[in-house]
């Protein structure tokens, strides 16, 4: 098949054309969330646009495996590795368990993915299920003298490596300014940058999670859990690895040393990662106190799916501000382009099988390919979901048969997860006294005209009343109405 994505790699810091290890095939790898909170919106963006990335390539002819893993251990309140554990600190929070904690998060997280259209990776795998691989990495890391032991605690040493930075080209001081919460020096390493493998019973006496090692009692480092998890499951060369802008440094960073430390050769050849979502006052994050969720949005009136538009409607490399006003004006667009589609289909839905199998059959072939050509096109321009969406709307104003309208906005939902063709809730909007008067003469209208046997006009009356979001249906009884937009 045409490699034809074109991709901005955060490792190279420049768009390149994608091409995976195996043709045809490409094996990604998602971060997945600690489970100690429930996750913001913001942090749901991440995940929305690498669906997006999965989609499009499932979309573009790829087989794909994707690989996600559960933090359910090893998060501590520092990137840095130091403070509590994040699991542990949820526990306390909530007077339950760890593995309480853990369940109720981690099926909280994939019921927002759910109400996102996000789809379930192809492999989820908790931190917590890989205890034996992540040990057995890290005595490698210490048999090729990557790793040392101090304050019984096992170390990465970074001076190892000829380069360390790989996935950017700042500064030591300028990256610890991206680190999400304030770094404390742990006088057990040789170097600023050496992170933690394993941590021991003699710093985290209170940890709940511990298992025995080599090392003596204790748990794994935040790091070492994708290395392991994205191994077990993708192998030694892996397409693409995703994040979040802030996973970089020192995340991701992290995982390049002691993976390909451990490996001996390349790991990963694309680095995709998402920027933040704002709001007025900054960055949105947990820290904060009380932070934005789905259920706050559905609180408040949003349909999930009004926010993937919203992020949609952005690219996923430019940091997005999120504010209820503009959310307002992406809900009316949101439902108006639902009408829009639903209108499309309405008529071949009420008239059974045989309409049906004609509508279907009004497929335009030329017309269809040429508009998902350009929408391929857009995508394949690093994901740019903005160009897609306006290829759809210019694809609703073409002089298309409905029946192709439909197919397109059908197919391009494989990719945009808006439900675009799905039935409309069910709602009964009013009709003031001058609609109900242009609905009436209308019926009246389409009467006079099956009467004359002038069936074109008949169906075209039926069409304009369509477009306006009035519905027809003709009974026993006579023709009744109902309006499906306004």
């Amino acid at each position: 098949m045409e490699d034809k994505l074109n991709l901005y790699n955060t490792l190279t810091r420049r768009v390149e054309k994608f091409v995976p290890n195996v043709p045809g095939k490409v094996a990604m790898y998602t971060c997945g969330p600690t489970v100690y909170h429930f996750a913001h919106i913001g942090n749901l963006r991440s995940y929305m646009m690498e669906d997006v990335l999965e989609k499009t390539l499932r979309y573009i002819g790829y087989d794909v495996k994707r690989v996600m893993n559960i933090t359910d251990v090893g998060h501590l309140s520092s990137d840095a590795d130091t403070g509590e554990d994040k699991m542990i600190a949820g526990a306390k929070r909530e007077h339950k368990t760890v593995m309480e904690i853990a369940k109720f998060y981690t099926d909280a997280f994939f019921a927002d993915c759910a109400k996102l259209n996000i789809k379930t990776p192809d492999v989820v795998e908790p931190a917590t299920n890989c205890i034996p691989e992540f040990i057995h990495m890290i005595e490698v890391l210490l048999e090729k003298g990557y790793a040392y032991r101090a304050g019984e605690n096992v170390y990465f040493d970074t001076s190892k490596l000829k380069e360390y930075y790989v996935l950017t080209n700042h500064s030591e001081e300028s990256l610890l300014e991206g680190v999400r919460d304030d770094v404390d020096i742990d006088t057990n390493k040789k170097n600023k940058n050496d992170f933690v493998l394993w941590f021991t019973k003699s710093k985290f006496e209170d940890q709940a999670l511990k298992w025995d090692s080599p090392w003596g009692v204790g748990y794994p480092g935040w790091h070492i859990e994708c290395s392991c998890i994205s191994m077990k499951h993708l192998g030694e060369y892996m397409d693409i690895h995703c994040g979040g802008v802030d996973n970089i440094f020192p995340h991701h960073t992290n995982e390049i040393a002691q993976s390909e430390s451990y490996l001996g050769h390349k790991w990963c050849n694309y680095w995709f990662h998402v920027h933040h979502l704002n709001d007025r006052s900054g960055k949105m994050s947990k820290s904060k106190g009380a932070f934005l969720t789905v259920s706050v949005l559905e609180e408040n009136g949003y349909d999930p799916l009004v926010y993937r538009m919203f992020c949609l409607q952005s690219h996923y490399r430019k940091p997005l501000e999120f504010s209820y006003e503009v959310m307002d004006q992406v809900k009316t667009a949101y439902e108006k382009l639902r009408r829009r589609i639903s209108s499309l289909g309405a008529a071949a839905a009420e008239g059974g099988s045989a309409v049906v199998e004609a509508f279907t059959k009004g497929v335009d072939a030329v017309a269809f390919a040429k508009y998902r050509a350009q929408f391929e096109e857009a995508l394949c321009n690093d994901i740019n979901t903005a160009s897609a969406i306006t290829v759809l709307y210019d694809m609703l104003k073409a002089d298309l048969s409905d029946a192709t309208k439909f197919a397109l906005a059908k197919s391009f939902d494989e990719v945009l997860g808006l439900s675009l063709t799905e039935p409309l809730p069910e709602t009964e909007p009013a009709a003031d006294g001058e609609l109900t008067a242009w609905i009436e003469e209308m019926i009246a209208k389409r009467a006079e005209a099956k009467k004359a046997k002038d069936f074109a006009t008949a169906d075209a009356i039926r069409g304009e009343l369509l477009a306006k979001g009035v519905q027809i249906k003709d009974t026993r009884e006579g023709v009744v109405w109902e309006i499906i937009s306004q």
